[in-house]
């Protein structure tokens, strides 16, 4: 009973903090997704002129070599009205932006493709365009079908639609335009290859000293007129979810502990309340009160390792079941436990000692005599 208390205990730590912990890394994977660990820098447009205000031509490229940067990418504001033909009201479009990008946008967005493909290092060079979400709808192109190809008219240019993105909800800005290859924006449209906005995905922990040091590596001359949009409310939620769960944690895996260390404790009195005889006679034969305090130890850390081993197997299947069920991501939080079975034999040693000492207490003749 003492081993299938302790059992309990560790199988209960190991699912009240491997739950918990894959419920988290899932939480984590979809904040992550919206894009925690992205920033967008733009000229603050205090300038005089768009000259001033301009980025580099390889902007993207001069932010890639920032240390905890881990993709870069710009667009450019076009400039030029969208519609859906030439034909149709521009009242339909109005809020549709036009903008030129190149095929590593999404890596740095954490954007994905809904419908058709992206643009690439072929198609960049092609009249073809990639529709944001929203501009889709507003476009009235909710289905791509290869063999009925649809344009949209930016300028004066065509350019064949492509593919649609998924909802971005950290870039509304992105779902909102049309995006068209950087090199078919030269050849249709008037150019110049300078982007208005810098995306960039970099190092979460690392994320507010790249905030730092972007203005003055997009313009050194004028860093103030660099803006860059502060760490998302997405991942102020996500440091404050870990907080929160690893507190949780931390209690649940403590009540377990305390609960399976009762359970040695109330096994092990029993057990000397139920053993009185063979106590008395292993007195009378000789046995000292350090080898009964010994042997009465030696049995609760060895009922409690015994049952952590069980527990940690019952516990460890459990929570990878779960995790199954649910499509989580299977995290083993294995410092939690190492401890937690360090903590079941400590706890064992301290919840059989005083049954130990009690034991080594009574006298052979009262043992004997009492049974």
């Amino acid at each position: 009973m003492s081993a299938v208390g302790i059992a309990l205990g560790i199988a209960t730590l190991v699912l009240v903090t491997g739950i918990p912990a894959g419920g988290r890394a899932d939480l984590d994977r979809k904040l992550v997704a919206l894009g925690t660990d992205v920033l967008v820098a733009q000229p603050s447009g205090a300038a005089d002129s768009a000259a001033d205000i301009a980025l580099e031509s390889d902007a993207a490229a001069m932010v890639r070599r920032i240390g905890p940067v881990r993709a870069a990418s710009g667009v450019a504001n076009l400039n030029q009205p969208v519609l859906r033909t030439r034909l149709s009201d521009p009242n339909q479009s109005a809020g549709v932006t036009a903008l030129a990008a190149t095929s590593d946008l999404l890596s740095a967005v954490h954007g994905r493709v809904a419908q058709g493909a992206f643009l690439t290092r072929a198609t960049e060079r092609l009249p073809t365009a990639v529709l944001g979400h929203a501009a889709a709808q507003w476009l009235g192109i909710t289905h791509l079908d290869p063999a009925h190809p649809v344009e949209v008219e930016v300028g004066d240019a065509g350019f064949t639609v492509i593919g649609i993105l998924a909802p971005m909800p950290l870039t509304p800005e992105l779902e909102q335009a049309v995006l068209v290859g950087w090199d078919a924006a030269r050849t249709a449209v008037d150019f110049d290859g300078r982007p208005t906005v810098v995306y960039l995905r970099a190092d979460e922990p690392s994320i507010e000293s790249v905030r730092s040091v972007l203005p003055p590596t997009l313009d050194p001359e004028l860093p103030g007129l660099i803006s860059v949009s502060r760490p998302s409310d997405a991942l102020a939620a996500k440091r404050a979810t870990e907080g929160t769960f690893a507190a949780l944690v931390l209690g649940l895996a403590a009540v377990a502990l305390v609960v399976g260390g009762i359970g040695v404790a109330n096994t092990m009195i029993v057990s000397v309340l139920e053993r009185r005889r063979e106590i008395g006679l292993r007195r009378a034969l000789g046995a000292t009160r350090r080898d009964i305090r010994r042997q009465f130890l030696t049995e609760a850390v060895l009922l409690s390792l015994l049952g952590g081993v069980v527990g940690l197997l019952v516990g460890g299947l459990g929570t990878v079941g779960y995790a199954a069920v649910r499509h989580w991501p299977l995290v083993v939080p294995v410092p939690a436990i190492g401890a937690g079975l360090g903590g079941a034999v400590l706890i064992g040693a301290v919840a059989g000692l005083y049954p130990a000492v009690r034991a080594s207490l009574l006298s052979p003749t009262a043992a004997l005599a009492a049974v």
